[in-house]
């Protein structure tokens, strides 16, 4: 451990004086996002030149440039502002973040309820060696807090302080619950390693509260931080293979296809390419563009996020890092994914890849940048990924019983199917949809040429549901819904007959209560060999 200059504030707080700069730029890209989107290809089509001649027929180009200047000038004046108005600190149970430039709000982010810690660095931010803070706890999709910015080592060395004062208070919470004493409730384990850890913090803090110069300024005194955990690598994706699953995922092998089909009949049948291209698309230029413009951001946005992906295992639990012009290094603690997610795609089965998702308490739907665990494995690390997750599938075989999972059909492995009837409500998939619970987990697969597997851990099961239409009712079928928080996983095991459905609800009912009495941190540590 060295001695490190960054302190983290017991007292509120500013973040980054250079907080404002970062920020305003983001203006500025979202004023030329809306001006490719909306007049670019008015320019391209050539009509958006009249409006812009017509604008300076009434105003100078002074003025123009007066009036960029003076509105660049707010936005930077508000941004201050709302950086001298905002502040946080860090407690031994909670984050604390305030803010607002009429009226302020104040939030927290509990400790023993944390899911995950991102470290973040937007392309300006990582040019400069900044960093934001995301801390992702139960509750909501906006249930965290957000630090913008710090420089990158003082946020590195604020995400291992939070880390370990959350691992100190699960293990004084796990003390408690095991003792079952309130008087030893306030103190983890003597052994514990992340409490050594917090020693040197600890150290500090009492040494601030006895310098009336520390406490009259509302600061620390300089302490030893807290050494972040030793991190073992798992696996990393070539960016070769992540390039060559982008071209054949769904939209651009879609798109490649029709370019195709479109090229024969033009060179063999004298077929008017252009002309039925733009019928397609509602006969505009501005269509077209879209059309091409949305393409390419879905290729930028898979490439994006998934370069350079790397995932590791620490003592703080998942490490996750990857990122092109954004890099995002997650944090995840053990026991904190709620469910996955393996699909692939059809025109990855000749190579047998798999893209896999989880879902984690406080990311939400709409962040699925950071609800990626892999973006393109190969069938041997899909295996690892989910050993990562869940390293005790709870089954003597874990390997062949997520292997049929993957790929099998039928009743074979033990697996619970659709009956004959469920044919006539869904006769392309019902021979591959079947459900089977190991020990640990509940398995779900579904998909006939794009194939689904979910994985639910039993003691992450947040309800179930038993669901039935009109059809369904009549064919003495049901769909159990297994509820998770909100993410890209949504888990639902469809077309069972009702009694099954019903044992399955009773029995993952009684598992899920099982396996939260159990299920430890120490527990998987001691599985992936830490």
């Amino acid at each position: 451990m060295t001695e490190q200059t960054f302190r983290a504030p017991r007292e509120w707080t500013r973040v980054h004086p250079v907080s404002p700069l970062l920020g305003g730029w983001a203006v500025i890209g979202i004023l030329l996002a809306y001006f490719i989107h909306q007049r670019l290809p008015d320019l391209i089509a050539g009509t958006g030149f009249d409006d812009a001649f017509a604008l300076a027929d009434r105003f100078p180009f002074v003025w123009i440039l007066v009036a960029a200047i003076l509105g660049f000038a707010l936005t930077m004046l508000v941004s201050i502002w709302q950086w001298r108005r905002t502040e946080y600190r860090i407690g031994d149970d909670a984050v604390y973040l305030r803010q607002g430039i009429i009226t302020q709000q104040q939030r927290q982010a509990r400790l023993d309820r944390l899911q995950a810690v991102d470290v973040v660095q937007p392309l300006l931010a990582r040019v400069f060696g900044f960093a934001a803070i995301n801390v992702q706890v139960a509750g909501g999709t906006k249930s965290g807090v957000e630090l913008r910015y710090l420089r990158l080592g003082d946020a590195e060395a604020l995400r291992n302080e939070i880390l370990a004062l959350a691992a100190g208070v699960a293990e004084r919470d796990v003390a408690a619950a095991e003792d079952g004493s309130p008087d030893e409730a306030g103190a983890a384990p003597d052994g514990s390693p992340r409490l050594r850890d917090l020693t040197s913090h600890l150290a500090g803090r009492a040494q601030a509260l006895n310098d009336p110069e520390a406490v009259l300024l509302g600061t620390e005194a300089p302490r030893t931080a807290v050494a972040a955990s030793e991190e073992r690598p798992v696996y990393t994706v070539p960016i070769g293979r992540l390039v060559l699953s982008t071209i054949l995922s769904g939209p651009a092998a879609f798109m490649a296809i029709v370019l195709v089909l479109g090229l024969t009949a033009w060179l063999f049948f004298d077929y008017d390419l252009v002309g039925t291209l733009l019928a397609a698309l509602g006969g505009s230029l501005f269509a077209t563009v879209g059309a091409l413009f949305g393409l390419l951001g879905f290729f930028w946005t898979r490439i994006n996020g998934g370069f350079h992906f790397t995932a590791g295992v620490s003592d703080d639990g998942l490490r996750l890092r990857h990122g092109l012009t954004e890099t995002r290094r997650q944090t995840v603690p053990p026991g904190r994914v709620q469910a996955i997610r393996l699909h692939q795609p059809l025109f990855w089965r000749a190579k047998d890849w798999w893209r896999i998702s989880i879902n984690v308490a406080g990311y939400g739907d709409d962040q699925e940048s950071v609800s990626i665990l892999h973006p393109v494995a190969t069938r041997q690390e899909a295996l690892t990924a989910v050993w990562l997750i869940l390293p005790d599938l709870g089954d003597p075989d874990p390997a062949g019983t997520l292997g049929l999972a993957m790929s099998g059909r039928g009743g074979e492995g033990g697996f619970l199917t659709s009956p004959d009837r469920a044919r006539r409500v869904d006769p392309l998939q019902w021979r591959f949809r079947g459900v089977r619970a190991t020990e640990r987990a509940l398995l779900i697969r579904r998909g006939r040429w794009e194939r689904e597997l979910y994985v639910v851990p039993h003691e992450r099961t947040q309800s179930l549901g038993l669901s039935q239409g009109p059809l369904l009712r009549g064919l003495s079928l049901a769909n159990v819904d297994v509820h998770s928080t909100s993410g890209p996983v949504k888990p639902v095991a469809a077309h069972l007959d009702v009694d099954d459905a019903m044992a399955l609800l009773d029995a993952q009912a009684a598992r899920a209560r099982e396996g939260r009495r159990r299920q430890t941190p120490e527990q998987w540590r001691e599985a992936v060999g830490l």
